[in-house]
Protein backbone atom coordinates (compact mmCIF):
# COMPACT_ATOMS: atom_id res chain seq x y z
CA UNK A 1 0.00 0.00 0.00
CA UNK A 2 0.80 3.70 -0.38
CA UNK A 3 0.96 5.41 2.97
CA UNK A 4 1.41 9.01 3.62
CA UNK A 5 2.49 9.47 7.28
CA UNK A 6 2.29 13.69 8.45
CA UNK A 7 4.34 13.76 11.54
CA UNK A 8 7.08 12.62 12.39
CA UNK A 9 7.18 13.24 16.48
CA UNK A 10 7.64 9.86 18.51
CA UNK A 11 4.35 8.20 17.45
CA UNK A 12 4.82 9.28 13.90
CA UNK A 13 8.69 7.66 13.87
CA UNK A 14 6.67 4.49 15.97
CA UNK A 15 3.78 3.97 12.77
CA UNK A 16 6.66 4.61 10.24
CA UNK A 17 9.05 1.42 11.58
CA UNK A 18 5.92 -0.63 12.58
CA UNK A 19 5.01 -0.46 8.53
CA UNK A 20 8.17 0.02 7.03
CA UNK A 21 8.19 -3.88 8.16
CA UNK A 22 5.08 -4.50 6.12
CA UNK A 23 6.83 -3.72 2.60
CA UNK A 24 4.47 -0.46 2.58
CA UNK A 25 5.52 2.56 0.07
CA UNK A 26 5.87 5.08 2.74
CA UNK A 27 6.26 9.04 2.77
CA UNK A 28 6.77 10.85 5.72
CA UNK A 29 5.98 14.77 6.27
CA UNK A 30 6.88 17.22 9.40
CA UNK A 31 7.72 21.24 9.33
CA UNK A 32 11.23 19.77 10.95
CA UNK A 33 13.71 19.62 8.44
CA UNK A 34 16.08 17.54 10.96
CA UNK A 35 13.30 15.24 11.65
CA UNK A 36 12.23 14.38 8.06
CA UNK A 37 15.73 13.29 7.26
CA UNK A 38 17.00 11.00 10.28
CA UNK A 39 13.34 8.83 9.55
CA UNK A 40 14.08 9.28 6.17
CA UNK A 41 17.85 7.93 6.45
CA UNK A 42 16.70 5.24 9.26
CA UNK A 43 14.22 3.72 7.22
CA UNK A 44 13.05 2.99 3.31
CA UNK A 45 10.41 5.97 3.29
CA UNK A 46 10.72 9.28 1.58
CA UNK A 47 10.69 12.40 3.48
CA UNK A 48 8.97 15.74 2.38
CA UNK A 49 9.22 18.92 4.71
CA UNK A 50 6.72 20.68 5.00
CA UNK A 51 3.19 21.55 6.31
CA UNK A 52 1.34 18.54 6.18
CA UNK A 53 -1.99 19.81 6.33
CA UNK A 54 -1.68 21.88 2.66
CA UNK A 55 -2.85 20.15 -0.82
CA UNK A 56 0.43 21.21 -1.88
CA UNK A 57 2.85 19.40 0.45
CA UNK A 58 0.41 16.41 0.60
CA UNK A 59 0.80 16.32 -2.99
CA UNK A 60 4.24 16.35 -3.08
CA UNK A 61 3.96 13.21 -0.53
CA UNK A 62 2.28 11.48 -3.44
CA UNK A 63 -1.08 11.95 -1.11
CA UNK A 64 -2.94 11.93 -4.59
CA UNK A 65 -2.09 8.85 -5.20
CA UNK A 66 -1.80 7.36 -1.93
CA UNK A 67 -4.04 4.70 -0.78
CA UNK A 68 -3.90 5.85 3.32
CA UNK A 69 -2.55 9.38 4.97
CA UNK A 70 -2.09 8.88 8.56
CA UNK A 71 -2.05 12.27 10.52
CA UNK A 72 0.28 12.16 14.01
CA UNK A 73 1.13 15.62 14.52
CA UNK A 74 1.01 16.86 18.40
CA UNK A 75 -2.01 19.34 17.34
CA UNK A 76 -5.23 16.91 17.13
CA UNK A 77 -6.62 20.34 15.23
CA UNK A 78 -4.31 19.54 12.60
CA UNK A 79 -4.30 16.16 11.85
CA UNK A 80 -8.47 16.54 11.51
CA UNK A 81 -7.90 19.07 9.07
CA UNK A 82 -5.08 17.10 7.33
CA UNK A 83 -7.21 14.49 7.13
CA UNK A 84 -9.95 16.53 5.60
CA UNK A 85 -7.39 18.02 3.37
CA UNK A 86 -6.20 14.57 1.95
CA UNK A 87 -10.14 13.33 1.12
CA UNK A 88 -10.26 16.60 -0.99
CA UNK A 89 -6.99 14.96 -2.56
CA UNK A 90 -8.80 11.90 -3.59
CA UNK A 91 -7.49 9.60 -0.59
CA UNK A 92 -9.60 6.81 0.07
CA UNK A 93 -9.04 6.32 3.71
CA UNK A 94 -7.48 8.65 6.43
CA UNK A 95 -6.43 7.90 10.03
CA UNK A 96 -5.96 10.96 12.33
CA UNK A 97 -4.19 11.14 16.15
CA UNK A 98 -6.61 12.43 18.60
CA UNK A 99 -5.46 13.20 22.15
CA UNK A 100 -7.85 15.41 23.85
CA UNK A 101 -10.40 13.44 25.48
CA UNK A 102 -13.18 15.98 24.71
CA UNK A 103 -12.72 15.89 21.10
CA UNK A 104 -12.49 11.78 21.58
CA UNK A 105 -15.81 11.60 23.35
CA UNK A 106 -17.32 13.79 20.34
CA UNK A 107 -15.98 12.29 17.38
CA UNK A 108 -18.18 10.31 16.81
CA UNK A 109 -20.93 13.18 16.01
CA UNK A 110 -18.63 14.29 12.97
CA UNK A 111 -16.75 11.39 12.07
CA UNK A 112 -19.00 10.51 8.96
CA UNK A 113 -18.77 14.36 8.13
CA UNK A 114 -15.07 13.80 7.75
CA UNK A 115 -14.82 10.92 6.27
CA UNK A 116 -12.38 10.17 8.89
CA UNK A 117 -11.59 5.69 8.03
CA UNK A 118 -10.57 6.05 11.95
CA UNK A 119 -9.23 8.11 14.89
CA UNK A 120 -6.34 6.38 17.52
CA UNK A 121 -5.61 7.95 21.19
CA UNK A 122 -2.54 7.06 22.02
CA UNK A 123 -3.38 7.41 25.83
CA UNK A 124 -6.36 5.58 25.38
CA UNK A 125 -5.18 2.62 23.68
CA UNK A 126 -2.44 2.50 26.51
CA UNK A 127 -5.11 2.82 29.15
CA UNK A 128 -7.03 -0.26 27.26
CA UNK A 129 -3.76 -2.37 27.51
CA UNK A 130 -3.05 -1.25 31.10
CA UNK A 131 -6.62 -2.24 32.16
CA UNK A 132 -6.16 -5.42 30.14
CA UNK A 133 -3.07 -6.27 32.11
CA UNK A 134 -4.34 -5.41 35.75
CA UNK A 135 -7.48 -7.56 34.74
CA UNK A 136 -5.34 -10.61 35.03
CA UNK A 137 -2.60 -9.21 37.83
CA UNK A 138 -0.52 -11.87 37.30
CA UNK A 139 -0.56 -11.76 33.45
CA UNK A 140 2.44 -10.62 31.46
CA UNK A 141 0.79 -9.89 28.24
CA UNK A 142 -2.72 -10.93 27.14
CA UNK A 143 -3.57 -10.57 23.34
CA UNK A 144 -7.10 -11.24 22.17
CA UNK A 145 -8.67 -12.88 18.48
CA UNK A 146 -11.40 -14.06 17.50
CA UNK A 147 -13.15 -9.86 18.42
CA UNK A 148 -12.19 -10.69 22.11
CA UNK A 149 -13.71 -14.48 22.71
CA UNK A 150 -10.41 -15.88 23.15
CA UNK A 151 -7.08 -14.53 24.92
CA UNK A 152 -3.60 -15.34 24.36
CA UNK A 153 -2.17 -15.17 27.88
CA UNK A 154 1.73 -15.46 28.84
CA UNK A 155 2.23 -16.05 32.28
CA UNK A 156 5.26 -16.59 34.59
CA UNK A 157 5.68 -20.30 35.99
CA UNK A 158 6.15 -20.34 39.99
CA UNK A 159 8.25 -22.79 41.63
CA UNK A 160 5.66 -24.47 43.25
CA UNK A 161 3.09 -25.08 40.46
CA UNK A 162 1.80 -28.25 40.58
CA UNK A 163 2.63 -28.39 36.81
CA UNK A 164 6.79 -27.79 37.64
CA UNK A 165 8.85 -30.54 35.36
CA UNK A 166 5.55 -31.85 33.49
CA UNK A 167 5.58 -32.43 29.87
CA UNK A 168 2.70 -30.25 28.11
CA UNK A 169 0.64 -33.93 27.50
CA UNK A 170 0.47 -34.34 31.23
CA UNK A 171 -0.84 -31.06 31.97
CA UNK A 172 -4.55 -31.08 32.76
CA UNK A 173 -5.83 -28.62 30.04
CA UNK A 174 -9.67 -29.11 31.25
CA UNK A 175 -11.05 -31.39 28.51
CA UNK A 176 -8.57 -29.64 26.04
CA UNK A 177 -10.48 -26.13 26.69
CA UNK A 178 -6.98 -24.65 27.27
CA UNK A 179 -4.07 -24.69 24.80
CA UNK A 180 -0.38 -24.16 25.79
CA UNK A 181 1.30 -22.06 22.57
CA UNK A 182 4.69 -21.18 23.52
CA UNK A 183 7.38 -21.56 26.37
CA UNK A 184 10.22 -18.80 26.61
CA UNK A 185 12.99 -20.50 28.78
CA UNK A 186 15.74 -17.54 29.15
CA UNK A 187 16.75 -16.72 25.91
CA UNK A 188 15.10 -19.38 24.08
CA UNK A 189 11.53 -19.97 23.06
CA UNK A 190 9.73 -22.73 22.01
CA UNK A 191 6.37 -23.63 20.06
CA UNK A 192 4.86 -25.93 22.27
CA UNK A 193 4.30 -29.79 21.69
CA UNK A 194 3.37 -32.67 23.69
CA UNK A 195 6.92 -33.38 24.48
CA UNK A 196 7.98 -29.98 25.66
CA UNK A 197 8.72 -29.51 29.18
CA UNK A 198 7.47 -26.71 31.81
CA UNK A 199 9.62 -25.86 34.34
CA UNK A 200 9.39 -23.17 37.04
CA UNK A 201 10.64 -19.66 35.91
CA UNK A 202 9.32 -20.67 32.54
CA UNK A 203 7.28 -17.86 30.99
CA UNK A 204 3.95 -20.16 28.96
CA UNK A 205 1.52 -18.37 26.61
CA UNK A 206 -1.56 -20.20 26.76
CA UNK A 207 -4.93 -19.66 24.51
CA UNK A 208 -8.42 -19.88 26.36
CA UNK A 209 -11.76 -18.00 27.00
CA UNK A 210 -10.80 -15.79 29.39
CA UNK A 211 -13.00 -17.35 32.31
CA UNK A 212 -11.85 -21.01 31.31
CA UNK A 213 -8.38 -19.47 31.83
CA UNK A 214 -8.69 -18.20 35.41
CA UNK A 215 -9.95 -21.73 36.13
CA UNK A 216 -6.55 -23.23 34.67
CA UNK A 217 -4.46 -20.95 36.31
CA UNK A 218 -6.00 -21.49 39.95
CA UNK A 219 -5.53 -25.54 39.28
CA UNK A 220 -2.33 -24.85 38.10
CA UNK A 221 -1.14 -22.31 41.39
CA UNK A 222 -0.21 -19.49 39.17
CA UNK A 223 -2.06 -16.64 40.84
CA UNK A 224 -3.64 -14.42 38.29
CA UNK A 225 -6.13 -12.44 40.09
CA UNK A 226 -8.13 -9.43 39.28
CA UNK A 227 -6.48 -5.90 40.79
CA UNK A 228 -8.68 -4.85 43.30
CA UNK A 229 -6.29 -1.85 44.84
CA UNK A 230 -4.63 0.26 42.52
CA UNK A 231 -2.09 3.14 42.24
CA UNK A 232 -1.65 5.49 39.65
CA UNK A 233 1.25 7.17 39.53
CA UNK A 234 1.47 10.59 37.43
CA UNK A 235 -2.49 12.13 37.07
CA UNK A 236 -1.97 12.43 33.09
CA UNK A 237 -4.06 11.62 30.41
CA UNK A 238 -3.46 8.10 30.12
CA UNK A 239 -4.29 8.40 34.33
CA UNK A 240 -7.65 10.11 33.76
CA UNK A 241 -9.08 7.04 31.20
CA UNK A 242 -7.41 4.04 33.00
CA UNK A 243 -8.92 5.43 36.13
CA UNK A 244 -12.09 5.53 34.38
CA UNK A 245 -12.05 2.11 33.52
CA UNK A 246 -10.77 0.35 36.63
CA UNK A 247 -13.62 2.19 38.57
CA UNK A 248 -16.19 0.27 36.26
CA UNK A 249 -14.34 -2.81 36.95
CA UNK A 250 -14.83 -2.31 40.45
CA UNK A 251 -11.30 -1.47 41.37
CA UNK A 252 -10.33 1.07 44.37
CA UNK A 253 -8.31 3.88 42.71
CA UNK A 254 -5.56 6.23 43.88
CA UNK A 255 -4.23 8.68 42.14
CA UNK A 256 -1.12 10.48 43.54
CA UNK A 257 0.22 13.79 41.37
CA UNK A 258 2.35 16.94 42.36
CA UNK A 259 0.93 19.23 40.31
CA UNK A 260 -2.15 20.91 42.63
CA UNK A 261 -4.20 22.15 39.72
CA UNK A 262 -4.45 19.00 38.03
CA UNK A 263 -5.14 16.91 41.14
CA UNK A 264 -8.17 19.77 41.55
CA UNK A 265 -8.84 19.01 37.32
CA UNK A 266 -9.08 14.84 38.29
CA UNK A 267 -11.04 15.57 41.55
CA UNK A 268 -13.72 17.01 39.93
CA UNK A 269 -13.51 14.31 36.54
CA UNK A 270 -12.81 11.12 38.54
CA UNK A 271 -15.36 11.21 42.00
CA UNK A 272 -14.80 7.48 42.75
CA UNK A 273 -11.37 8.26 42.40
CA UNK A 274 -8.54 9.36 45.80
CA UNK A 275 -6.66 12.13 43.99
CA UNK A 276 -3.24 12.96 46.44
CA UNK A 277 -1.67 15.75 45.99
CA UNK A 278 2.19 14.82 46.49
CA UNK A 279 5.27 13.62 44.97
CA UNK A 280 5.43 10.37 43.10
CA UNK A 281 8.96 9.77 44.27
CA UNK A 282 8.58 10.05 47.83
CA UNK A 283 8.79 7.05 49.36
CA UNK A 284 7.30 7.48 52.87
CA UNK A 285 4.24 8.98 51.08
CA UNK A 286 3.52 5.68 48.86
CA UNK A 287 3.78 3.86 52.59
CA UNK A 288 1.84 5.85 54.13
CA UNK A 289 -0.65 5.21 51.46
CA UNK A 290 -0.57 1.91 52.09
CA UNK A 291 1.55 1.63 48.66
CA UNK A 292 2.61 -2.17 50.43
CA UNK A 293 -0.84 -3.42 49.97
CA UNK A 294 -1.54 -2.78 46.41
CA UNK A 295 -2.48 -4.98 44.33
CA UNK A 296 -1.66 -3.16 41.09
CA UNK A 297 0.38 -0.55 40.44
CA UNK A 298 1.10 2.12 37.12
CA UNK A 299 4.28 4.47 36.73
CA UNK A 300 3.07 6.84 34.58
CA UNK A 301 4.86 9.75 35.52
CA UNK A 302 6.52 12.00 32.77
CA UNK A 303 9.99 10.81 32.80
CA UNK A 304 10.83 7.21 32.18
CA UNK A 305 14.00 7.74 34.40
CA UNK A 306 11.45 7.93 37.59
CA UNK A 307 9.16 5.23 36.18
CA UNK A 308 11.68 2.71 36.23
CA UNK A 309 13.66 3.58 39.74
CA UNK A 310 10.20 3.67 41.25
CA UNK A 311 9.12 0.55 40.38
CA UNK A 312 12.30 -0.81 41.33
CA UNK A 313 11.35 0.38 44.50
CA UNK A 314 7.85 -0.98 44.77
CA UNK A 315 8.85 -4.36 43.48
CA UNK A 316 10.78 -4.80 47.29
CA UNK A 317 7.94 -3.20 49.37
CA UNK A 318 4.89 -5.30 47.73
CA UNK A 319 3.74 -7.74 46.04
CA UNK A 320 1.27 -5.82 43.51
CA UNK A 321 1.78 -6.22 39.52
CA UNK A 322 3.73 -3.41 38.54
CA UNK A 323 3.14 -1.83 34.89
CA UNK A 324 5.72 0.99 33.77
CA UNK A 325 5.62 3.19 30.92
CA UNK A 326 8.55 4.21 28.85
CA UNK A 327 8.87 5.95 26.03
CA UNK A 328 12.50 6.26 25.55
CA UNK A 329 12.91 2.79 22.91
CA UNK A 330 16.77 3.08 23.49
CA UNK A 331 16.39 2.09 27.43
CA UNK A 332 15.44 -1.46 25.79
CA UNK A 333 18.52 -2.83 26.41
CA UNK A 334 18.99 -1.86 29.68
CA UNK A 335 15.48 -2.92 30.56
CA UNK A 336 15.49 -6.45 30.09
CA UNK A 337 17.95 -7.14 33.10
CA UNK A 338 16.03 -5.06 35.78
CA UNK A 339 13.27 -7.65 36.03
CA UNK A 340 10.79 -5.15 35.83
CA UNK A 341 6.94 -6.97 35.85
CA UNK A 342 5.51 -5.25 32.18
CA UNK A 343 6.50 -2.53 30.65
CA UNK A 344 4.09 -0.51 28.49
CA UNK A 345 6.00 1.95 25.58
CA UNK A 346 2.35 3.97 24.15
CA UNK A 347 4.40 5.00 20.24
CA UNK A 348 4.50 1.33 20.15
CA UNK A 349 1.36 0.20 20.89
CA UNK A 350 -0.24 2.93 18.49
CA UNK A 351 2.18 1.78 15.82
CA UNK A 352 0.64 -1.62 16.37
CA UNK A 353 -2.48 -0.42 16.72
CA UNK A 354 -2.82 1.18 13.58
CA UNK A 355 -1.12 -1.83 11.36
CA UNK A 356 -3.65 -3.95 12.66
CA UNK A 357 -6.27 -1.16 11.22
CA UNK A 358 -3.90 -1.76 8.08
CA UNK A 359 -4.05 -5.47 8.20
CA UNK A 360 -7.74 -5.68 7.73
CA UNK A 361 -8.11 -2.90 4.98
CA UNK A 362 -5.15 -5.29 3.12
CA UNK A 363 -7.44 -8.35 3.85
CA UNK A 364 -9.92 -7.19 0.80
CA UNK A 365 -6.72 -6.72 -1.71
CA UNK A 366 -5.54 -10.06 -1.07
CA UNK A 367 -3.28 -10.54 2.66
CA UNK A 368 -5.64 -12.23 4.92
CA UNK A 369 -4.30 -11.71 7.99
CA UNK A 370 -6.97 -10.08 10.41
CA UNK A 371 -4.97 -9.84 13.36
CA UNK A 372 -0.73 -9.99 14.36
CA UNK A 373 0.65 -9.93 17.76
CA UNK A 374 4.31 -10.24 17.91
CA UNK A 375 5.75 -12.16 21.08
CA UNK A 376 8.37 -12.84 23.07
CA UNK A 377 10.29 -9.93 22.06
CA UNK A 378 9.42 -10.46 18.35
CA UNK A 379 10.88 -13.76 18.03
CA UNK A 380 6.99 -15.18 17.92
CA UNK A 381 4.19 -13.60 16.09
CA UNK A 382 0.79 -15.05 16.21
CA UNK A 383 -1.76 -14.24 13.64
CA UNK A 384 -5.29 -14.48 12.92
CA UNK A 385 -6.29 -15.98 9.50
CA UNK A 386 -9.53 -15.82 7.36
CA UNK A 387 -10.25 -19.87 5.44
CA UNK A 388 -11.07 -18.74 1.98
CA UNK A 389 -12.75 -20.60 -0.40
CA UNK A 390 -9.89 -21.58 -2.53
CA UNK A 391 -7.65 -22.70 0.47
CA UNK A 392 -5.85 -25.66 0.06
CA UNK A 393 -5.70 -26.48 4.15
CA UNK A 394 -9.55 -26.98 4.08
CA UNK A 395 -11.78 -29.93 4.86
CA UNK A 396 -8.37 -31.87 5.62
CA UNK A 397 -7.75 -33.35 9.24
CA UNK A 398 -5.01 -31.04 10.53
CA UNK A 399 -3.05 -34.59 11.81
CA UNK A 400 -2.99 -34.94 8.22
CA UNK A 401 -1.72 -31.73 7.02
CA UNK A 402 2.20 -31.22 6.70
CA UNK A 403 2.26 -28.13 8.81
CA UNK A 404 5.62 -26.22 8.77
CA UNK A 405 8.01 -26.89 11.82
CA UNK A 406 7.97 -24.53 14.73
CA UNK A 407 4.22 -23.68 13.74
CA UNK A 408 0.79 -24.44 15.87
CA UNK A 409 -2.71 -24.28 15.46
CA UNK A 410 -3.87 -22.80 18.88
CA UNK A 411 -7.79 -22.08 17.41
CA UNK A 412 -10.36 -22.07 15.66
CA UNK A 413 -13.60 -19.62 15.14
CA UNK A 414 -16.84 -20.78 13.44
CA UNK A 415 -19.83 -19.16 13.64
CA UNK A 416 -19.12 -17.30 17.31
CA UNK A 417 -17.97 -21.08 18.16
CA UNK A 418 -14.49 -21.79 19.67
CA UNK A 419 -12.35 -24.54 18.80
CA UNK A 420 -9.13 -25.41 20.28
CA UNK A 421 -8.24 -28.07 17.49
CA UNK A 422 -7.30 -31.70 18.18
CA UNK A 423 -5.82 -33.71 14.71
CA UNK A 424 -9.16 -34.66 13.68
CA UNK A 425 -10.57 -31.30 13.29
CA UNK A 426 -10.66 -29.54 10.20
CA UNK A 427 -10.94 -26.26 8.87
CA UNK A 428 -13.94 -24.74 6.54
CA UNK A 429 -14.52 -21.94 4.65
CA UNK A 430 -14.79 -18.09 6.31
CA UNK A 431 -13.79 -19.66 9.40
CA UNK A 432 -10.82 -17.47 11.81
CA UNK A 433 -7.59 -19.54 12.13
CA UNK A 434 -5.49 -18.33 14.52
CA UNK A 435 -1.43 -19.67 14.84
CA UNK A 436 1.65 -18.89 16.50
CA UNK A 437 5.21 -19.60 15.15
CA UNK A 438 8.76 -18.56 14.78
CA UNK A 439 8.46 -17.51 10.65
CA UNK A 440 8.00 -14.09 10.06
CA UNK A 441 6.11 -13.00 6.53
CA UNK A 442 3.47 -14.90 6.58
CA UNK A 443 0.39 -13.68 4.67
CA UNK A 444 -1.83 -16.40 4.14
CA UNK A 445 -3.02 -19.20 5.42
CA UNK A 446 -1.73 -21.47 2.48
CA UNK A 447 1.45 -20.16 4.19
CA UNK A 448 1.20 -22.55 7.15
CA UNK A 449 1.99 -26.00 4.96
CA UNK A 450 4.89 -26.75 3.81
Amino acid sequence: MKIVIVGCGKVGTSIARELNTGGHNISVVDNNRAAVRRLSESLDVMGVEGNGATFETLAEAGAETADLVIAATARDEVNLYACLMARSAGVPHTIARVRNPEYTNDLYRVKDQLRLSMSINPELTEAIEISRLLRFSGALEIDSFAKGAVELIKVLVPQASGNNSRKVSQIDTLKGRVRICTVERGKEVYIANGETLITGGDKVSVVAKPEIAAKFFKKANINIGRCRDVFLLGGGKVSYYLAQRLIKSGANVKIIERNERRCEELAEQLHDAIIIHGDCMDQDLLLSEGIEHADGVAALMDYDEENILISLYIKNVSKAKIITKINNESFDSIIENLGLDCVINPKTLTGEYIARYIRAMQNSLGSNVETLYRLHEDRVEALEFRAKNNSRVLNTPLAQLSLRDNLQIICISRGGKIILPQGSDIIQPDDSVVVVTKHKGLSDLNDIVK
